[in-house]
């Protein structure tokens, strides 16, 4: 070890950090560990100096129990990380349209995890309402229910529990319309995004902007950091994991990888069971021959993975 430094998060402190880095000899490359959070500031400026990026995940635990845990202890980890080869994961470069992408799939999950809390509320109160309000939204359904509880008209001269009611719903409402138009003007935006950086990907049957826009953002905008089809599945978490020991071989189901990944590649294979004809026939035979439908499922995911994996932008 030559030496520990610490340094301002600032543009500033990033340059004194590659100045101290230098002045030890030729930089080749530096380990970073979050470099989709908080190192994506240091992770840009060392790209930006010609300095190879490598992304460094959870710090050593038998030297963390051994030596306690530090900020200098985590970097001298990540440094020997780097420098010995058991981190070799380039960075993404999130520079391009699939950064765009993933900013907008930020806005846009949290408006639709909103928008089912605000329904959720809606219904709740619908239930709980005075009788005359109860019976107006008895038969409404959940399409409507936002349209219809914003139609409301509170009368603040009337009964003071079904004024507040009325007046409540009405909020949720209006908050549910809103947040409909905020998720279609941001749906628009990636999906054109997403023609626009991958259209061979979204031509594939059963992929959509949004399943696209998941993987694009798993992959990265330097998607030529991932070296084979194998990996993009290990990314993905569909690459079944050794299991073995002595003479029984065996494999089992991988819950790692990128989650969102994994859920587009279900949503992919789900939509292909019920409209594509050579995944039906595959279906058909491998059910004939005993398989669950899971166990398909995941097969059909793996096979997936590897049809995606050729369509990724710079593969």
């Amino acid at each position: 070890m030559l030496g520990v430094e610490s340094f301002p998060t600032t543009s500033a402190g990033f340059a004194e950090l590659h100045a101290w880095l230098a002045s030890h000899g030729t930089l080749d490359r530096v380990g970073v560990e979050g470099t989709g959070a908080y190192g994506a500031g240091l992770a840009r400026f060392l790209r930006s100096m010609d300095v190879a990026v490598i992304e460094v995940g959870r710090p050593n635990r038998q030297a963390r129990r051994a030596h306690g845990k530090s900020d200098s202890i985590d970097a001298v980890e990540a440094a020997r990380a780097a420098l010995s080869g058991r981190a070799t994961a380039i960075a993404k470069t999130a520079d391009g349209n699939v950064e765009a992408i993933r900013t907008l799939l930020v806005a846009y999950r949290s408006g639709r995890d909103a928008r089912t809390k605000c329904l959720n509320q809606l219904r709740h109160l619908g239930f709980c309402a005075p009788d005359e309000l109860r019976e107006r939204f008895r038969g409404v359904t959940v399409a409507g229910l936002a349209r219809e509880a914003a139609s409301l008209r509170p009368n603040p001269d009337g009964d003071a529990v079904l004024s507040a009611t009325k007046l409540a719903m009405r909020t949720l409402g209006h908050r549910v319309l809103d947040i409909d138009d905020d998720c279609a003007r941001l749906r628009g935006e990636f999906a054109t995004l997403v023609h626009k950086t991958a259209p061979s990907l979204v031509a594939l049957p059963g992929v959509g902007a949004y399943t696209a826009a998941l993987l694009l953002v798993a992959a990265g905008d330097n998607a030529e950091r991932i070296t084979s089809e194998a990996a993009f599945a290990h990314l993905c978490g569909v690459a079944p994991i050794h299991a073995s020991s002595g003479k029984t071989i065996r494999h089992r189901l991988n819950r790692g990888g990128n989650r969102q990944a994994n859920h587009a590649l279900w949503r992919i294979v789900f939509t292909r069971m019920s409209s594509d004809p050579r995944t039906r026939a595959y279906v058909q035979r491998r059910t004939l021959e005993g398989r669950s439908k899971p166990e398909i499922m995941r097969v059909l995911k793996r096979y997936v993975a590897r049809e995606v994996y050729r369509h990724l932008p710079g593969v």
